[in-house]
């Protein structure tokens, strides 16, 4: 158990680690906006075009 929180420290010191999972977030975070904002959008234009 000792040994995993030591690597785990080791991975939170290194800034090129910490880089790649920043940008793994701001992905993440941005495909789901891009996602909600595409199915909002198609729901809006099927209740218009409905009408």
């Amino acid at each position: 158990m000792q040994a995993t929180v030591l690597q785990f420290g080791g991975l939170l010191g290194d800034p090129i680690f910490l880089a790649l999972v920043a940008l793994m977030l701001l992905l993440v975070f941005f495909a789901y906006l891009l996602v909600r904002r595409t199915l909002l959008s198609l729901r809006e234009g099927y209740d218009e075009g409905y009408r």
